[in-house]
């Protein structure tokens, strides 16, 4: 379990302590110790993860397995196929996504790059919306083009705040009191998760790259996440100024540089920014 507190997002709602469902908490804190890293876990571990005894984590997973959500070879679980039910629901019904998705078709058509909306939740961001092209990359004049695609591009992938360039833009939205206090707790808990030799995990330094998305109004990670990969975000806001998502253009590294990339695509981000606002 984190030794550390997440930054807030705007979806918490707050409710009196009478009206808050324990176990129904602690049973979603059991779901959500799910994920790439621990895709199996036995009860100890979930315990671990979820913050809570053993005992009260093998109910819950007995539970959600009877539920249908988990399945078992009698010693460690892992997710069916019924999770998908709550993410396919949201990606179908949820305004957000389905405002954003247009504009993200028209941009991946013009540009014939791979563009996708992301949320912050917590440390990560999740991608509700995404569409484009794979781009190519040549090993030689005589190979024929290889298609490649950034790993975690997908629908509903989590990716971690800290190393790409949607999650620095919304860290960057955050107020400044909320994100400093994040930062320190993350100092005292030790480096941030390093992805790569490029990936920044000294929290004084992402407080100062922050400060620059603050004043830029857009970022550019490149192969923080992930090897040969460049990203490209701007914040999306609606008519109060509130930042409610960030779009970005993901790119390899080989084919545009940075100055490419902020000559060609950061004015077709920012335009869909302005052309978004009134819907959001």
């Amino acid at each position: 379990m984190a030794a550390y507190k997440t930054i807030s997002t705007s979806s918490a709602f707050p409710i009196a302590k009478p009206d808050l469902i324990e176990g129904m908490a602690k049973g979603m804190a059991v779901l959500e110790s799910f994920d790439t890293q621990r895709q199996r876990l036995n009860a100890t571990l979930a315990a671990e993860r979820a913050g809570i005894t053993r005992a009260s984590a093998r109910r819950h997973l007995l539970t959600l397995t009877h539920l249908g959500y988990l399945e078992t070879d009698g010693s460690y679980f892992w997710l069916a196929a019924k999770v998908l039910r709550f993410s396919g629901s949201y990606l179908a019904t949820a305004r957000l996504p389905r405002a954003i998705q247009p504009t993200l078709n028209r941009l991946a058509a013009q540009a014939q790059e791979s563009f996708s909306a992301a949320v912050l939740d917590g440390d990560e961001v999740v991608i509700i919306a995404r569409s484009g092209f794979e781009w190519k990359s040549f090993v030689d004049a005589k190979t024929a083009p290889a298609r490649v695609q950034a790993y975690g591009l997908h629908l509903g992938a989590r990716l971690p705040a800290h190393a790409t360039s949607t999650g620095r833009v919304l860290l960057a939205a955050r107020p400044k009191s909320e994100v400093n206090a994040w930062l320190k707790a993350r100092a005292e808990a030790g480096p941030l998760p390093r992805l790569t030799l490029h990936t920044t995990t000294d929290p004084r330094k992402l407080k100062s790259l922050l400060d620059q998305v603050r004043l830029d109004d857009y970022c550019v990670a490149s192969e923080e996440h992930e090897l040969g990969i460049t990203a490209l975000a701007v914040p999306l806001r609606d008519m109060q100024g509130r930042t409610v998502a960030a779009i970005n253009v993901v790119n390899s590294s080989q084919r545009l540089m940075h100055d490419a990339l902020q000559r060609d695509l950061l004015p077709l981000l920012l335009d869909a920014a302005r052309e978004l606002r009134p819907l959001l």
